[in-house]
């Protein structure tokens, strides 16, 4: 299971100071699944954590009744129940002044999906967006569904698992086809046609590779090797499945964690530098400009950001990693 899922107990690597903290999922023995459902209570303290964090393993969250706010990565929602929202590995996240918070937690890892890899593009997709809200019809929908899901979990009977993946399949689809703010009411578009299945599946792995906050993952010539294809074919690949090129993803999910870690973090700008794979600070202040068109102490300092929603230190404050 790649070292995401854990038992409880484990301790975690050693987090660098200063480091967002990297929460792995814990399961209960002896049904070891990469796979965890339960409320806020049940699942633990963590469910709810207060301080900015990022996780190995997708989250499914649905809010029923509660107030305050959800800060996705450098969005902040304020919590107006009923709603859903899907987190993926690698992003940044915490709870802000919640009060009563209650509802479901779906935990996986990406090993779970293996019935329906096609779930791991819209999962990614869901990250991107805002909480979905949900009306009467859907709300009841979802909680049926959930509430199955919780039961299959726990009497862990004769070829549970099989129904667990078939339920949470249904759950990712059914949540794709909501629609948000200014948004049709459908779910992603698949792949162009004309792509070749080989170089679709090539350019989804590599858009599963970057996604997360490995600096050594940003170079085309890694992750080619690292699928297993020339870093021309992988270019092809990228093009044809995406219409962009793999240095311009890269080169936006490295503008991206840099954005993390200055919105979350007290890290110095040399410190962001080297975590997103730069050594050279100067260079990370162009880098950084270029592409966002604000220095990192504009950015830092709300150039574009509505509201400062960092945090003391977490570092300083004790908590758990």
């Amino acid at each position: 299971m790649r070292g995401t899922t854990v038992s409880p107990g484990t301790e975690g690597p050693p987090q660098e100071e200063g480091a967002l903290p990297m929460h792995r999922l814990e399961v209960p023995m002896p049904n070891v699944l990469p796979f965890a459902i339960g409320t806020f209570d049940t699942i633990g303290a963590m469910s709810r954590a207060s301080f900015p964090h990022r996780h190995t393993f997708y989250e499914i969250v649905h809010v029923t009744a509660g107030t305050g706010a959800h800060v996705v990565d450098l969005a902040r929602w304020e919590l107006r129940p009923p709603h859903l929202c899907v987190l993926a590995p690698g992003q940044v996240h915490h709870w802000e002044d919640a009060r009563g918070l209650d509802g479901s937690v779906i935990l996986f890892t990406d090993d779970f999906l293996l019935d329906h890899p096609g779930d791991r593009e819209l999962l990614r997709g869901l990250s991107g967006r805002p909480p979905r809200t949900l009306d009467d019809h859907a709300h009841s929908r979802t909680t049926r569904l959930v509430a199955d899901l919780d039961d299959e979990y726990r009497r862990g009977a004769r070829g549970f698992e099989t129904v667990l993946r078939a339920l949470l399949h249904v759950l990712v689809v059914r949540t794709a086809r909501l629609s948000g703010p200014g948004e049709p009411d459908a779910a992603p578009a698949p792949a162009p046609a004309s792509a070749p299945v080989r170089a679709h599946a090539v350019a989804e792995e590599f858009t599963r590779l970057i996604a997360g906050a490995d600096p050594e993952l940003w170079s085309v010539r890694v992750c080619a090797e690292r699928i297993g294809v020339t870093a021309g074919y992988l270019a092809e690949a990228v093009k044809a499945a995406t219409g962009r090129t793999p240095g311009g993803l890269i080169r936006e999910a490295r503008t991206h964690e840099a954005k993390r870690l200055l919105a979350r973090t007290d890290l110095t700008v040399r410190q962001v530098a080297h975590r997103t794979g730069i050594a050279d600070p100067a260079y990370f202040c162009r880098f950084f400009r270029r592409e966002t068109g604000l220095s990192p102490g504009e950015f830092r300092r709300g150039g574009d950001i509505h509201h400062d929603h960092r945090i003391p230190s977490i570092a300083d404050d004790g908590r758990p990693a």
